[in-house]
Formats: C-alpha cells, sequence, structure tokens
C-alpha cells in the first residue's frame, strides 16, 4: 500500500558536526525534498512548500537505510600532512552536464569548504568538510532526479605554481529517474479554460524528476489560474511516488481553483485622497470583467504613482453572489505639501533663485496646485499651476497656467502674462508610454524689445494652439540604449500687433540609440523646426527659435547661434532651425564617459540653412544613480563667432537626449 505523506516540511535534526571553524550547513534553498532511497518501496515524496524550505537531512531515517554512496578521503601519494594549517581550492568533477547556474550557486552559498575557502586549515578539518559536502551534493543531485550517485572526495598536494591544497569531488551521478505520469487533480473543476491552465504546467510525463522544474511549474499554475478569473485557487504541495525498481516517479499534486470570478466592486477604506470612482477610472478593468491578477498589480502601481499614498494594499474579497469579486483597497495618505529652493548658475543665463510650494491634492482628486516664483540676473517669475492628474481616464493629465514674468535675454526683452491650459497623455518612470500627445491654448500679453524694435518696445497679443504627437520605442525614459524617439510640433498662431496675421510653427524631432557590446552606445539626435507665415520681424521675439546650450549645441552659450544685429552682436533668432547630435555613452559600472559632436544653426528664412552649421564638441561624464544619470558635459565651440566662449559647462539628470 503506498502511504502519502502529510504535506509539511519539517526540517530534522542532523548530528552534531566535528568541531571545526566551519559554521554549520546552512538551510538549502529552493531544495527541501526528502527523497527516496534506493531498495525501499514505494513512497510518496512531498515537494517543499517553498523555494526556501529546508532540506531534509542526509541522516534521517531513508537516508540510514540508503546511504550515500561514499568512498574514503584520499591524500595525494606525493602530499603528507604535517598538521599545519593551508589555503585550498574546490573542484567538482563529473557533474558538468548537471550543474547548471542554479545548482552550482547553492554548493557555494552551502557547502562548508567553499565557506571556508578563504581560511586555513589543516587536514582533519578539510576531512570533516569533505564529508558534510559529500552529502549536500547527494542532496543537490536528488533534488534533480539522481540517485545512488558515487561521490569521492580526495586532497592532494598544490599543483605547480599554486600554494593551495586541491580538493576536489569525483561524482558518478547514476541515472536520472524520470516521471511516468503527472496528476493535476481538481483542475478539471476550470471547465473550458482547463486546457489552457494545463499548458501553464510545463512538467509532463517522461520529464525528469526535477525537483526545481516542479515547483517552477508549480508557481506558473497558481499564476495562471489568478490570471484566469480564479483569485482564490489553491494548489496543495506536489507529491512525488518513486519506484526504485522501474526507476520512475508519479507526479500528483491538488489544485483547488475556488471558481470562477469577474471583476465587481471597488471598496475604498478612506475617501480623503480620492474615492472608489476615481480609482475605477484609473483601473485598467471594469465591473465585469474576468478576474485578472495583473490588472490588480497595474493598479496598485497606479495607485502608487499618484504620490499622494505611504502605503497601499489590494485584497480581493468574495462577493457572495457566486460570480464577482470585490476589490478591497486600504491606503494611507503621504506628505501632501512640498516646498522647494533652487539655487544656480549658468553660463549665458547669469545667477538664479526659484522657490516653490505644492499641495498635491489641494483639490481632489489629484488636483495639485503649485506656487513658483524665480528671482535671477535675467528673469523674474511668478506662476501658479494646476495640475489633474488622471483626468476621468488613467494617465490624463488637465493643466492650467498662470505666469507673469520679466525676461531680459541677449536676444530680447520680455515682459508676459500667459493663461493657458491642455489636455494631455504624459509619460513616466513608472508607466512609459509608447504615444503621447497634448492638446493646448494659450493666451498671451506680452511687452518685448529687440534689434529689430530697434529698442522700443511693443507689445504682442498671442493666442495659439499647441499640439504635439510623440511614439517613444526606446527602452528607458531617462536612459535609453536601444530603439528610438520621433515627435511632432504644430502650434497655429495668431498674433495681433500693428495689425493682425497668422503663422504656425512646426518642429520635429527624431533620436535614435543602437548598443555596440555591453557597455556602448550610439545615440544619434536630430531637430528640425520652421515658422510658415510672416517674416522674422513681425514675430514676436518670445515665439522664435533659438539654438544654443545644454540642451542644444553644447560648447555655445544659451541661445547664441544664429543670425546676430547691433552694436552687442545679439542674436536675433529665426524662422527655422536645424540641429543634429552624435554621442557614444561609454559606460563602466556606474560611471560613464560620453564624447560627443553637435551640430546646428538658426535662418531667418523658413528654410534651414545647412552650410551655415555651427559645430561644438566635447566630453560628458555620465553618473548611473538609482533615479536615472547625471550627467556633466564640457563643450568647446569648433567653428565659433564671435564672442562665442572657449568651453562651457552643463549640468543635469538625464542623458542629453
Amino acid at each position: 500500500m503506498l502511504l502519502a505523506a502529510p504535506w509539511a516540511v519539517h526540517a530534522q535534526t542532523a548530528p552534531a558536526p566535528a568541531q571545526d571553524e566551519a559554521q554549520p550547513l546552512d538551510p538549502m534553498p529552493d531544495i527541501g525534498i526528502d527523497w527516496p532511497d534506493m531498495g525501499q518501496p514505494d513512497k510518496v515524496e512531498p515537494l517543499p512548500a517553498d523555494p526556501h524550505a529546508e532540506a531534509a537531512d542526509a541522516d534521517s531515517e531513508s537516508m540510514a537505510e540508503a546511504p550515500v554512496v561514499e568512498e574514503p578521503v584520499e591524500q595525494n601519494p606525493v602530499f603528507t600532512d604535517a598538521g599545519e594549517e593551508r589555503r585550498y581550492s574546490v573542484k567538482l568533477n563529473g557533474v558538468e552536464g548537471i550543474a547548471d547556474e542554479q545548482f552550482n550557486l547553492r554548493f557555494k552559498e552551502l557547502s562548508t569548504l567553499s565557506q571556508g575557502e578563504r581560511r586555513r586549515a589543516n587536514l582533519a578539518q578539510i576531512n570533516r568538510r569533505l564529508k558534510e559536502d559529500r552529502e549536500l551534493l547527494d542532496q543537490l543531485l536528488r533534488a534533480k532526479g539522481y540517485y545512488a550517485a558515487r561521490i569521492r572526495g580526495s586532497v592532494s598536494a598544490p599543483p605547480p605554481g599554486s600554494d593551495r591544497l586541491a580538493v576536489q569531488f569525483d561524482v558518478v551521478p547514476g541515472r536520472q529517474y524520470l516521471l511516468s505520469s503527472v496528476e493535476l487533480t481538481g483542475l478539471a473543476e476550470t471547465g473550458a479554460r482547463e486546457p489552457k491552465l494545463r499548458e501553464a504546467f510545463p512538467v509532463k510525463a517522461g520529464d525528469p524528476v526535477d525537483a526545481d522544474r516542479i515547483l517552477a511549474g508549480r508557481d506558473s499554475l497558481s499564476n495562471a489560474l489568478a490570471e484566469n478569473g480564479f483569485p482564490f485557487a489553491r494548489i496543495d504541495e506536489p507529491e512525488v511516488r518513486i519506484d526504485h525498481e522501474e526507476r520512475k516517479g508519479d507526479l500528483d499534486m491538488a489544485v483547488a481553483p475556488g471558481g470562477y470570478r469577474t471583476f465587481g466592486n471597488i471598496i475604498l477604506n478612506d475617501n480623503k485622497l480620492f474615492d472608489a470612482r476615481h480609482l475605477q477610472e484609473i483601473a485598467r478593468f471594469d465591473p465585469g470583467d474576468p478576474y485578472m491578477a495583473s490588472d490588480v498589480e497595474d493598479l496598485r502601481r497606479a495607485i502608487v504613482a499618484t504620490g499622494l499614498v505611504s502605503t497601499v494594499t489590494l485584497k480581493p474579497r468574495d462577493a457572495g453572489d457566486g460570480e464577482h469579486v470585490d476589490l478591497d483597497v486600504n491606503v494611507r495618505s503621504a506628505p501632501l505639501r512640498t516646498i522647494a529652493g533652487e539655487l544656480g548658475y549658468g553660463t549665458g543665463e547669469g545667477y538664479r533663485a526659484e522657490v516653490s510650494w505644492q499641495h498635491r491634492n489641494l483639490l481632489p482628486p489629484e488636483g495639485a496646485v503649485t506656487l513658483r516664483g524665480v528671482i535671477g540676473t535675467q528673469e523674474q517669475t511668478a506662476s501658479a499651476l494646476y495640475r489633474r492628474n488622471n483626468f476621468h481616464r488613467r494617465d490624463n493629465v488637465l493643466t492650467g497656467l498662470l505666469s507673469i514674468s520679466n525676461i531680459k535675454r541677449d536676444a530680447y526683452d520680455a515682459r508676459t502674462i500667459t493663461v493657458a491650459g491642455g489636455l494631455e497623455r504624459q509619460t513616466n518612470i513608472l508607466f512609459q508610454k509608447k504615444w503621447v500627445w497634448r492638446i493646448g491654448a494659450e493666451v498671451i500679453a506680452s511687452d518685448e524689445a529687440d534689434f529689430f524694435s530697434g529698442g522700443a518696445r511693443r507689445t504682442f497679443f498671442i493666442g495659439a494652439v499647441p499640439l504635439s504627437l510623440t511614439y517613444d520605442g526606446s527602452d528607458d525614459l531617462l536612459n535609453p540604449t536601444k530603439g528610438f524617439r520621433l515627435g511632432g510640433r504644430l502650434s497655429p498662431e495668431v498674433s495681433f500687433q500693428s495689425g493682425t496675421f497668422g503663422y504656425a510653427r512646426v518642429q520635429l524631432d527624431g533620436s535614435v540609440y543602437q548598443p555596440m557590446g555591453d557597455r556602448i552606445v550610439l545615440a544619434a539626435r536630430t531637430r528640425l523646426g520652421t515658422i510658415l507665415g510672416s517674416t522674422v520681424d513681425r514675430i514676436a521675439p518670445s515665439r522664435r527659435f533659438y539654438a544654443g546650450g545644454g540642451a542644444s549645441v553644447r560648447g555655445y552659450g544659451y541661445q547664441k547661434i544664429g543670425p546676430r544685429y547691433g552694436p552687442d552682436d545679439d542674436p536675433v533668432g529665426g524662422k527655422s532651425l536645424a540641429e543634429f547630435s552624435l554621442e557614444a555613452r561609454v559606460r563602466f559600472g556606474n560611471f560613464g564617459v560620453v564624447p560627443f559632436v553637435d551640430a546646428g544653426n538658426i535662418s531667418t528664412s523658413f528654410v534651414p540653412r545647412f552650410r551655415d552649421l555651427r559645430i561644438g564638441a566635447g566630453m560628458g561624464v555620465r553618473y548611473y544613480s538609482s533615479f536615472g544619470p547625471i550627467r556633466v558635459d564640457v563643450g568647446t565651440p569648433i567653428n565659433p563667432q564671435s564672442g562665442d566662449p572657449k568651453i562651457a559647462v552643463y549640468v543635469s539628470l538625464g542623458q542629453a537626449f
């Protein structure tokens, strides 16, 4: 009669090892299989309750009946023990076709020989460790389905050119046992979904009795049940019955599906930050959709991404009607107010101080208000920004802006009031989007002076409808290593200044990233822009194109590239823009270097003039932090104009493009 052992993992007490400075054998991760013994009747063999269950000891009752096939430790005839302590190295022979990465890692972590390899030991200590590791090797081999392995340990004199004793195991694994049957009891209760769920458990009859593969299959099946409408599914621990005469095993695993369910209601414990209706808007499932654990996890991440919670837990709860499962959501509020400050200096921009106050949920749900002030050599700004994340739909952002600014650049002097709003689909680090778009509206009143006005101030009233669409096919938002990005912007505008006229700003951006081995990424970027309609002197100076600086052509001052006029040789901007960049990102661990070449030009015609490109080159340094690369770029102009700096330095977060 076959007697099934009750499912539980019991670590049995091993005999106390001989005194040695080596620590006793740690619990073996991912094994925990009390494998049967040769010559014993058929017996049910339980697999561990989790991948890190303790391994059954080698001196258990069954092991005593079928001990590891041991051979005495051998010493090389040339090697004599003088009693001194020596260093040694460990080598395994005969397991090359069996020892995968997991096998080797386990042996290294649990082996008493490996743990003491950095310390000196005498021959008696090494022999004791050999015996312990012989038992460990037998357990590892049984976990792979190999029984009655012959394991011989030996200690030899140091090989030529080494001062370490040679400790090795010569292993004859024996024949690998195979599964003669695989039964998933109870899975038939899933009905029409059974074939799909069976595919999630890859272990089949004829496969090796491999504990790791069986446990991985159990986890895969558990995930498949949770992804196909079974939130309360339970899988008992797998049991293996071994037939030593046939050298085969039978695998049984009981599955309790728990009933098919669809999503019901979202139940929120606290409505102060947002209500359950808002969570339903940002969830990627609707009531009545099949339950999927990945949808629950996706909602959890979306709640975390709001920045409003410090902790969040989601738990399925049976609705009680036999059809639906409700979702209990428990959140704890995070600090909602932030005060930030910034001090800086930029070449061509002067000194700058900024302070801001933000309440991330002043107008629930997710209605953030930010008050911001800037005082600097060339800029004074006060603004109020309203931002509503997840506006009636996941990832939609509604924004509103009121800004008053006084900006004095070399190119122009502008005193501006801006009222703007927009609806956009944004990308972020947690949820990088392929497609990003924005629809906006702007009303601008600006009093400006530049070279074309002869120093006199002109007042512009501008209405604009900016539109943008971007495709992101890269693999990372802040540090892309492969793929490409392509984006376009169109802003039809109407200007009232000495009459009414219209024009349209158009800009195209593209970048590509190509890995060249494990450490090098080649990155290239291009930007083309034009203004269709009107002449450059009628367009408000703040609405023209400019080039030069850390996000444009490095090596040149901010907005310094392009036509220059007047006694101070000031830039005036233009109607067209062309920029190109090429860099090699070479990484060494957390640091990297980036040689780069940039080129660009501004033209007063609506078509860029490529023959007048300004070229800059230089070298950058990157520190790859946990939240993205921090870059420092140093550039110099190759064909400078009069007044251009010989060197420029740029510091920012993220790659240049």
